[in-house]
């Protein structure tokens, strides 16, 4: 027996180190991927979110010279969000649900492989359509271990085969029924993928889950709200921003802040964008706004919506949170992505700090916070028209609300008027790009504000539980300054530093920037606009050194990558999204798409529906 047992014993601590190295596999292999700057592998380009990339082949002198060399129609008509992934030579592009994903041979501009999106047995679509907020866009694949994976509209989860399109498994990740709907870009990280939860609108409790990528069986899960085990959250360990320094959360920091079991709706729901560092095994994104948008119906802090998680990757536990908007009153969705960056900064205390997590809020704050710790550093306004606070107090971490502009103090069927930024935020999802170079952040931004009025709304499940009607319009206000002026802009190309928290320059733009950015080692900062152009700016100046008009608006993300010794840049068009949801939907009310229709209306002069990955480069 002993023998028996010594040997099984031996056997086992053989095979448990012979597998031991697979666990990190795909971790290392999308490491790898990111490192050849002949792909794009991850939704930023890096794990760490930057959308900077090492090429140089199109530089400041020869922009002015690109041309799209290839076209290919999706076959959609709404909203493309994300951007295309480039793997092994493969270019990987998607739809929104019901979704299509392409696998593009380069060389013939062929199809490789398609998948069509088929609903499952008790799936309907068009109920699945009627609880995806703000168009029914999808933000993007992910790839590791061989898959692309996609979080569908219908909340599953897929895996396909890289090089075939065979799917490989399927999980259930949510209840279409019950309001749960999936639209974020995954994240493979080690031996898992990670995917979020949309539905705030809906009343679905937020929360993030990790599968398997062999098999898809769930390894962890957590909520944003709730008992401490649900969130995994150790009352003692788990630290955050308090009294100017970091400090243990306490027992039951979420449930203090709710009025009986509203948390089990609360939203912090989580459709944003998740980063991670290897150095610190830890992953890192925002929940989302609390529901309902009614303010007076759910008193107190409603921890931890809106906030910024550090968590340990392997089991989720939470490392430390910060709360950027306690008791939000203006839909200021905090799933925004965190950017990290290495950069040195000192504290106001003169405390040095290199490893820094970045995050630009829709409530229009840019934060710097150190990703270790948690320690918050920077808070400042990046678009200077943000009235509904003064400032971030830096020792408590709270924003100064300033009553005239609060819903909560104007209460129930009160239209409180001009608020600024708007609910789409002085940012919304499009992610910002890091250069290393310039050692600035260039942020997509959106310059409107809005009239709020709350009202009392039931929960029922599946059905809208806003409880706000919104109206937004132009700013007009100077975004460096705060000042008034006549400008209808609605859009802002901004740099910034992230070390100070200062506009190092900006430029308007005539409509929201709803595009995910791209900068280059050549000082390229490149994007796409509503009105469907793709610009290229100087990194340095801002100065616009080429651009062109693409089928139809682009609320993509910009990629880049090098195929057969020639750099190529990729974005995909297809208005629609929150801001083009009245063009994408059909919408005609001026309050409809909450609010967006009256804002946006112009946007149809100026293009038209229709999906279209285009393909640039320099001519040979």
């Amino acid at each position: 027996m002993k023998s028996s047992l010594k040997s099984l014993l031996l056997s086992t601590a053989v095979a448990t180190a012979l597998a031991a190295p697979s666990l990190s596999f795909a971790n290392a292999e999308v490491e790898k991927l990111s490192r050849d700057p002949a792909n794009w592998a991850t939704w930023g380009g890096d794990y760490f979110g930057t959308r900077f990339t090492t090429l140089t082949q199109i530089n400041k002198d020869n922009a002015k010279n690109l041309q799209p060399m290839w076209t290919f129609s999706t076959g959609a008509l709404r909203g493309h969000e994300g951007g295309p992934l480039v793997v092994n030579g493969l270019i990987y592009i998607h739809t929104g649900f019901p979704h299509k994903i392409y696998a593009l041979d380069q060389d013939t501009h062929s199809v490789v492989w398609e998948y069509e999106y088929a609903a499952d047995k008790g799936t309907d679509p068009q109920q699945v359509i009627g609880v995806m907020c703000c168009d029914v866009v999808n933000r993007g694949l992910a790839y590791g271990d061989g898959k692309i994976f996609m979080a569908q509209g219908d909340a599953t989860l897929i895996a396909l085969d890289a090089k075939t399109g065979k799917m490989v498994w399927k999980v259930k990740n949510g209840d279409p029924k019950a309001g749960m709907t999936n639209t974020a870009a995954p994240l493979v990280v080690k031996d898992k993928v990670l995917v979020g939860i949309s539905g705030g609108e809906f009343g679905v409790r937020g929360f993030l889950a990790a599968y398997n990528v062999k098999d898809g069986s769930l390894a962890w899960k957590t909520y944003s709200m709730g008992p401490d085990a649900d969130m995994k959250i150790d009352p003692e360990k788990t630290m955050t921003w308090t009294d100017g320094k970091m400090a243990p959360v306490g027992k039951d920091s979420s449930l203090k802040t709710w009025q009986g079991d509203q948390w089990k709706i609360g939203g912090g729901t989580t459709w944003g964008w998740t980063s991670y560092d290897a150095e610190t095994n830890l992953i890192y994104y925002g929940s989302g706004n609390p529901s309902t948008w009614n303010p007076v119906q759910r008193p107190g802090d409603n921890k931890w919506s809106m906030t910024i998680w550090a968590r340990d990757a392997d089991t989720g536990v939470a490392k430390w949170v910060y709360q950027m908007t306690p008791h939000d009153e203006w839909d200021y969705d905090g799933i925004n992505e965190m950017t990290l960056i290495d950069l040195p900064m000192k504290d106001k205390d003169g405390k040095e700090h290199s490893k820094l997590l970045t995050h630009f809020d829709r409530n229009g704050f840019g934060y710097t916070l150190d990703r270790v710790t948690g320690e918050l550093l920077v808070a400042e306004k990046f678009d200077k028209m943000v009235n509904w606070a003064s400032h971030v107090d830096m020792k408590t971490g709270r924003p100064q609300v300033q009553s005239q502009y609060s819903t909560q103090a104007g209460g129930e069927d009160h239209n409180q008027k001009g608020i600024c930024p708007s609910a789409m935020g002085a940012k919304n999802e499009p992610p910002v790009t890091f250069s290393p170079k310039t050692k600035l952040i260039y942020i997509p931004g959106n310059h409107t504000c809005m009239d709020y009025e709350p009202f009392q709304v039931e929960y029922t499940a599946g059905q809208p539980y806003v409880g706000a009607t919104l109206s937004i319009y132009p700013a007009k206000t100077n975004v460096k300054t705060g000042e008034k002026e006549e400008k209808l802009h609605m859009g802002s190309f901004t740099a910034w530093d992230p070390t100070t928290g200062t506009i190092k320059w900006q430029i308007d733009e005539p409509f929201s920037l709803w595009s995910g950015m791209l900068s280059t080692a050549s000082d390229l900062v490149i994007y796409g606009t509503l009105e469907g152009y793709l610009k290229v700016r100087d990194a340095n100046t801002g100065a616009e050194l080429y651009k062109f008009k693409t089928p139809s608006g682009v609320i993509g993300n910009v990629s880049t990558w090098m195929h057969n010794g020639k750099q190529y840049i990729g974005i995909l068009s297809g208005i629609g999204g929150w801001a083009g949801v009245g063009m994408a939907a059909g919408l005609e009310g001026e309050s409809e798409g909450l609010g967006a229709v009256g804002a946006y209306k112009s946007l149809s002069t100026h293009t038209k529906l229709g999906g279209v990955f285009t393909v640039f480069a320099l001519p040979n």
